[in-house]
């Protein structure tokens, strides 16, 4: 199960996202999103989970409790929507 996480605090890495899911179940990966520019957190991330029903415990648990000062944003990531490739003008 894909879970987005919102509301992170700027200083979360991956590998604290993912330490802290992994009391509700395995997970399988964990990625803080940054900003392609300037490298730096967007403040949210997804994380993987092994199977649904860890995903669930990891939502009902997580949704609205507060990490590194932050007060997450927990739910199931929907499919990224297809969208046309933007096209920038030159002038």
């Amino acid at each position: 199960m894909n879970i987005y996480v919102g509301n992170l605090s700027y200083q979360t890495n991956d590998y604290d996202l993912g330490d802290h899911f992994a009391q509700y179940g395995e997970v399988i990966s964990a990625r803080v999103i940054t900003d392609r520019e300037s490298g730096r957190p967007r403040g949210f991330g997804f994380v993987e989970m092994a199977s649904q029903e860890a995903g669930q415990k990891a939502i009902e648990a997580l949704n609205g409790q507060e990490f590194m000062g932050r007060q997450l944003n927990v739910n199931e990531a929907k499919p990224r929507e297809q969208r046309p490739r933007r096209e920038f003008s030159r002038y």
